[in-house]
Formats: C-alpha cells, structure tokens, sequence
C-alpha cells in the first residue's frame, strides 16, 4: 500500500526556508518566513519569558496531565487579552498554537455546525487553504487586496459577503493581514460588522499578531466591537510572535456564544475533540504565559519588550521605503511604510522576487510578501539597493 503514495507538493515556505539555510552567499537576507528577528538578525528570547521560565523551573514542578481543554487560568488570561477582561459566554480553550486552534475550529465547524463551506480573504495565509480543506470544508474567497494599486478592495468585500447564505462561515484578520499588511480602520470595521450582523454571517478570527500593528489594545478593535453584537464568532490567536514562543506552539481557540449555558456546551464539544485528536495540551508553554501574565512587573516588561519590537519593524518600514525612494524606484514604496504588522505585500512580482533570490539571495516569499523583520541596519541598503537593480529600467 505504501507505494501507492505520490509524492507530497513541498510547503512553499518552508522550502523557501531550506533554500536560504543552505545559500552560501555571504549577504543574504531572509525575508521569507514569519519569525521576528532582532537588529542582529536573531530570534530573541524576551526578557520577560526567560523570567517566567527561571521561576517555574525554581519550582519543580511535575509533568502532570493537564485537563483537555488546558488551564482555566491560561484561558481567562487569553480572554482578558483579547475583549479586555474574562466573559463567561466565550468558551476558551488552550490550542497547539495558532494553526491547532485554526484546526480545532475548522473541525467544530464541520461536525458540530454542519458547515461545509468557508470563505477566505484573497490573499490570504497560504495554510488558511491547507487547513480547512483538510478538515473537509469548501475554501472560497473574497475580494479583500488589489496588489497591482495597493489598495483594499473594501466595497467588492461588502457586496461579496452580502450575497453569501445566512450562517456563511467568513475568516477575518482583525489585525496585521497576512499577507497584505493592510488593514481595515475602525470606520470600515464598524461597516462590515454591521455587515456581517445583517447576513447572519459567523465570522472566524484568526488573531496572530497582536500587539504587532498599533499596540495590544488597538490591535482587538474588531473584536471589542463585534462583542457589543449578538452574533457569535471564533477566534484563534497566538503567542508564537508576541511571545516569541514559536517553539511552543501556545494558542488558544474562542467561540463567544449567546449565554453560559451554550458556552459550556460548546467547550464540551471542544474538548470532544480534543480528546480524539491529541487528548490534552502541552503545559511548558502555557505556564510561562500564565506566569508572566500573572505578574504585573513581568506583564509591563513584556508590554515595553513588544513595543520596542513594534517600533523596530515601523523603522525598517521607513528605512527600506526612504531607500527606494532616494534611489528613484517605479515601484510603490509609500505602501511598505503604510502597511502594518510583519509582513507587506511589495508588488513585487514574480520575476523579481526570482531575480532578488537567484542574483542577490534575497529571500522573498512569491508573489511579493517580504516579512520586514528580517531587515536591519546591516542589510537593509543592500536589499534597496538590490530592489532598485530589478525594479528600474536600465
């Protein structure tokens, strides 16, 4: 039977990665893979979490089972996170990170709402298709970005999802879009919140880079404001980037319900399924989170840890732009410094990023995203300058 198996399509992304560990070139830049990277091209270890991790190992503590759906306190503290304090109608549980809870939502989606159906913003997370097509369901899009202007496609968006079926399943990025960077503002979120209450529609947020855009409040705007709605929702988030924990694999997956009775009942199907996939979580992560959460020293050295990684991303944004600007680029740099979050769709189109990998080893995923993180003081004239070589006429 084994010999029947085709061979898998290689993940795009992380093949990208592969091909970058194994360039020799001396100057080449990642700027592939969404990991964070600090001025020195490394991935840091937050001062905060390696706090958290002294302290529990100064603990001892025993490699106990958890319960299914993890620790109580690990998902009040997600909430506390995500609508600014603990709600008893939202049903939390702790994920294998952000695509365990994408996971564990798209399998409650199926089995327990009978949903067959999703529809995706184009573009989207390139595994967003991967995951809820494995879970049985139809992946659909909406108009979301147009990468030839650089503009959201906001009014295509409306009318698309005003068509869609009462009950339609609509995954949303309320912050740091992936791929795009670019975001809807409140006025525009208010409109398809609206929107979306009209149609009946369940949205599903995926939340994986809060505190990334404008700050750890700012970033849960969407969500704070379908609240104050009567439509239920999911949401998936994550501390692989605003924790660094990629490791991990420390996420949660919500679903806000219409009173407490239904949230427990939901959480039982949650843990349901739980339970036959990979029966509880693992805890290592999870306790550095409730540890460091749990401290109001450590929570505010975290806080100023993450604006400072905030604000280092905002720099390379400015930097690379005021480059390809000053050495007269064709292409659209004023959208890199406008976009938010780790990544910006360039407009780059195949050929260069082709032409920056092969002659410049600059690591792009295709068609355009760049993760800006990768960028520093030490490399980023070197891309402009390589950007500029494959943008402009000679």
């Amino acid at each position: 039977m084994l010999k029947n198996i085709k061979p898998s399509m290689p993940d795009p992304i992380m093949s990208l990665m592969e091909a970058y560990q194994q360039d020799a070139h001396p100057n080449k830049v990642n700027l592939g893979i969404g990991l964070y990277y600090d001025h020195q091209g490394n991935i840091p270890l937050m001062q905060a979490v390696h706090i958290a991790e002294q302290r529990l190992l100064e603990q001892q503590r025993p490699h106990a089972y958890p319960p299914i759906e993890g620790s109580a306190l690990f998902a009040n503290q997600i909430q506390t996170l995500l609508f600014g304090e603990p709600i008893p109608r939202i049903a939390t549980i702790q994920s294998i990170g952000g695509s365990g809870a994408l996971k564990l939502g798209a399998d409650f989606i199926y089995h327990y709402l009978s949903r067959r159906e999703i529809w995706l913003p184009d573009p989207t997370w390139a595994n967003h298709q991967a995951i809820f097509e494995g879970a049985g369901l139809q992946v659909n899009s909406y108009p979301y970005f147009d990468d030839l202007s650089g503009q959201l496609r906001f009014e295509a968006m409306l009318d698309t999802l005003s068509s869609l079926p009462e009950g339609s399943v609509v995954l949303l990025h309320p912050c740091c879009h992936n791929p795009t960077g670019t975001d809807l503002d409140p006025s525009q979120w208010r409109t398809l919140i609206h929107r979306l209450q009209q149609r009946r529609l369940l949205p599903f947020f995926d939340i994986a880079y809060q505190g990334f855009g404008d700050g750890l409040e700012e970033d849960c705007f969407a969500l704070r404001e379908i609240l104050k709605t009567d439509l239920g929702f999911l949401v998936s988030n994550s501390f692989s980037k605003n924790m660094a924990l990629y490791g991990q694999r420390v996420g949660g997956l919500s679903v806000c319900c219409d009173s407490v009775e239904s949230a427990g009942r939901v959480k039982g199907a949650l843990k349901t399924l739980v339970r036959r996939s990979y029966s509880c979580p693992p805890t290592h992560g999870s306790q550095v989170v409730e540890t460091l959460l749990s401290d109001p020293q450590l929570h505010q050295l975290w806080e100023s840890e993450l604006t400072s990684m905030r604000q280092r991303i905002k720099q390379m944004r400015i930097t690379l732009a005021a480059g390809l600007e000053q050495g007269g680029s064709t292409l659209d740099y004023a959208r890199i410094s406008h976009q938010k979050g780790m990544f910006s769709y360039t407009g780059l189109n195949e050929q260069q990023v082709n032409q920056l990998r092969q002659q410049y080893s600059i690591y792009l995923v295709s068609p355009g995203r760049m993760c800006l993180p990768g960028l520093n003081l030490q490399n980023v004239d070197y891309v402009a300058q390589a950007i500029l070589d494959v943008t402009c006429p000679k």
